[in-house]
Formats: structure tokens, sequence, C-alpha cells
């Protein structure tokens, strides 16, 4: 048996950056995990995706180059190569975990983990082990959902699976209009597959404002040429050796492939929780406090795994850190609230905070301030002109409340806006911030702005007569 002062169960966006910190801040510190450094994150996820979302878009900017006065001629493209990319990414990036990790000092044992009691966690694989430890950090993620009403065929698939394939295929079904389904149909569409999302919901990214869907919606059915259909779900789905097809509001489609999108289940079973004295909702997940905490003293949980997660890598990463200084017993902390969200579709979408709807459902007075990307002079220079960046705002205080970003690098703007609700800022306090020009950052200062209807760039609010 060996003995360390925090032991982290998985080493994935949530796990890793737990081990480094505890570790950071003198602890003792071992990682388990049974697959791959990096979790679901690195080696079927976030970076994979963001890869061949990369390859398809430099492809698909290519092939409308004619504009910024390029001839490209026929270009075509290399897809088991992006693969092989993809995996090279992949690959450096592990091996930069797994050296963060032992620089760090933290003891890495490969294996599948489950509690023997509070305190004590077996490690059953290569590495054998029992480890004794104050503090456990559970942090396990979760997995693509397959619901049992879709059958088992290798023409249909998950996340996962489609990730390791190494040709498209010519037309693709994807079961789920949320986050990954989008990305998904995005880049497959940019590579020339004919694509059709079906969503049960009413549609697609339901969470998002009905401006920012429409935006995403119009360029997605557009110029990407992907069927949407919203608000019925696919029934009577038959899988062959040709292809996989299924049933929506009486209309029969089909498509080479299917790609199940509709979510993710929390990975608990298998760390015999029972043991340590814990339960799991109803839908498999830990319940936590603020801080993290589980119900028994010295096990905390983060990321997916947990209820209420937001399920994004970030917001993991962000609760670890919390855990482990909660863990080292530190100031008690709560896990950061406030979690930006990016979607890597085209357009890309970011957005942070309180959505107009949910503010207005809340009884909020807001006010709103909108800027459109296509009277933004960087966004005239690079030809990405669709979309907008808009504000939502407490309308008797002016303080920012939310933020959603359409349009292009709309994940990477998001941050700006974050940290301006994170510091309780006001419109007027970022309208008053000098923004570069020309850069595509103008945007939210512009938006700022018309919150007061005071945009100088955007055409003049009508006045009441």
């Amino acid at each position: 048996m060996e003995t360390f002062d925090i032991v982290v169960i998985g080493a994935g966006p949530g796990g890793y950056p737990a081990a480094i910190r505890g570790a950071q801040l003198g602890a003792s510190v071992a990682i388990v995990e049974k697959e791959f450094l990096g979790g679901t994150c690195l080696n079927w996820g976030c970076i994979p995706t963001k890869t061949l979302i990369a390859s398809s878009g430099l492809y698909h900017r290519i092939n409308h180059a004619e504009g910024f006065g390029i001839a490209t001629g026929g270009s075509t493209f290399d897809y088991p190569a992006m693969v092989r990319r993809k995996d090279a990414v992949v690959g450096r990036l592990k091996g930069g975990v797994e050296q963060l990790l032992k620089g760090n000092g933290v003891r890495i044992f490969r294996g599948a983990a489950s509690f023997l009691s509070p305190n004590r966690v077996a490690v059953d694989g290569p590495e054998a082990a029992v480890l004794e430890s104050k503090n456990v950090i559970i942090a396990t993620g979760a997995t693509s959902a397959v619901p049992g009403f879709v059958p088992v065929h290798e023409r249909i698939v998950e996340s996962r699976r489609f990730l390791s394939l190494t040709g498209l295929p010519s037309s693709l079904i994807v079961l789920g209009g949320g986050v990954i389904g989008c990305e998904f149909a995005c880049m497959a569409a940019q590579l020339g597959v004919k694509v059709t999302v079906v969503e049960m919901l009413a549609d697609i990214l339901f969470m998002l404002d009905a401006d920012a869907r429409r935006e995403l919606r119009r360029n997605m059915e557009g110029p990407l040429g992907i069927a949407i259909l919203a608000g019925r779900p696919l029934e009577k789905i038959e899988a062959g050796t040709t292809g996989v097809s299924g049933e929506v509001n009486g209309q029969r489609i089909s498509a080479e492939m299917m790609l199940v999108s509709v979510g993710r289940t929390p990975l608990a079973a298998g760390l015999a929780l029972e043991r340590a004295g814990l339960k799991t909702t109803l839908s498999g997940h830990i319940e936590i406090d603020s801080g993290c905490a589980t119900s028994v003293e010295g096990i905390y949980a983060v990321g997916d795994v947990t209820s209420g997660s937001t399920q994004l890598a970030h917001a993991a990463t962000a609760q670890g850190l919390t855990a482990a200084e909660n863990a080292c017993g530190r100031a008690r902390k709560a896990a950061e609230a406030l979690v930006p969200a990016c979607i890597f579709t085209d357009p890309e979408i970011g957005a942070v905070g309180l959505t107009e709807q949910k503010a207005r459902e809340q009884g909020r007075e807001v006010a709103i301030g909108r800027f459109p990307f296509s009277s933004l002079a960087k966004a005239q220079a690079l030809g990405e002109t669709n979309g907008f960046v808009k504000w939502i705002a407490d309308a008797g205080t002016d303080r920012l409340l939310g933020a959603e970003a359409v349009g292009p690098h709309a994940t990477e703007l998001i941050a700006e806006a974050a940290l301006a609700i994170r510091s309780g800022l006001t419109a007027a306090d970022v309208a008053a911030t000098v923004h570069c020009h020309p850069t595509l950052a103008e945007s939210w200062m512009e938006a700022a702005h018309a919150v007061h209807g005071e945009s100088i760039h955007a055409a003049p609010r009508r006045k009441k007569t």
C-alpha cells in the first residue's frame, strides 16, 4: 500500500489539472487513468474534433477564395492525411500532459480505479496497487450516450468511433442537434458530405437565443447545404449493408452512415462508490456542493461525472483546481460559476452569462446591444461578415449580464465578454474602453454603445415621434 495526500481518479481536463495544482501546493499526489492521459477532451473530443475542423475549414475557405483574388483551380483533400495530422496533434499534447504530471512530481498509475473504503482506492491494471489517501478527487468524466432504440450496427457510430474513421461517408444522418452534432455536421459538410441533422427539440442548440440559432441555421442550411429537421424524433431506424434510414414526421430519410450525438452519460459505474459511502443520482451523476465536495468528507468530484455539470472541458478544469485547493486545506472556495461556452460550428459561436431569453424568463428588465460583423471594417477585410455580437445588460443598472457572439473567431472573442461580466462592468464601461482598429474585438465596444443607442458605425435608431 502506498500513501498520498491526494488521489485523483481520471486524467482528463478535470483530473490532471487537479493533480498538478495539488502538487504545486505541496501535496503528495497520485493520479489513476485507465485509458489515455488527457481523457475524452484530448483523445476523442475537443482536440481531435477541432483539429479536423481546422482542416475542413481551411479547405472550405480555399474553395471560396476567388473573392480574395486567388484562383485555386480544382483543389482536393486527403482525409487520411487529415486524420494523421489529428493523431499527431493529439500525440504531442498527450506527451505534454505526461511531462507536466511527472515534472510536478505526480505519480501516474495506469489502470481502473475503485474504492475499497472512503480513503482507499484499488488500481486494477498493469500497475495494480492499493492507494491510501486523506483526499480523493473523482474526475472520471462521461461517455457518449446511445439510446436503446438505436440499432447496434457498424454504420451507426458515436463521436469517438467517428473520429477513428479514415474515410468519410458520402452522406450522413446526425441524430442530435446539440453542440457535438452541429460541429460534426459542419465539418463533414465542409468536406462535401451530404448531411441531415435530426433534432427532437424545436430547434438546434436550443440553449442559445433565437437570433443566434437563426444565424447559424442560415449558414448551415444555405452555403453548407445541411438539411435540418427539428421538432420531431427520428423513428423506425434501420441499418444494413448499404446504409441507415429512419422516419421523421412520416418522411423517410437515408444516408450511408449515422452519427449519434444525443448527449453523454457519466462514468461512475465501476468505481464501487458504495464502499466509500457515496450514491449517484438516478441519472448516474455524483452530487457535489459549490466547493466540489461530495457528501463524504475528503471525497471531491469534478467535471462531467457531477450533477449539474456544464459538460465543458474548461469548466472541469476550473472545478479541478477548486477541489485541489480545498483538499489542501486552503481557505474554502467555491468553483467559478460564470463559465463561457464555445461552439466550433460554421460560423463559430461563443456565449457567456444569461441569454436574453433566460433573463426575461427571470423577470429582468434588460437592454440589448447588438452589432453586426457586416458593419465592421476588419470583418469586411477578412471576407467574414456573417453574424453579430450581443450584450444583455440590466436596464436599471447597466450592468452586463450576458453576451453572445456568432461569427468569425467568436470562440476567441467571448473571453473579453466573460471577463467584463465577471468583473461587474457596465455597458458604459466597455463602451468607454478604447479598442484597437481595425479588429474584430471592436464589435464589443460598438455593441456596448448600441445598448444606449450610440453606436457610431450602426444605423441610428428611429426617434420616437
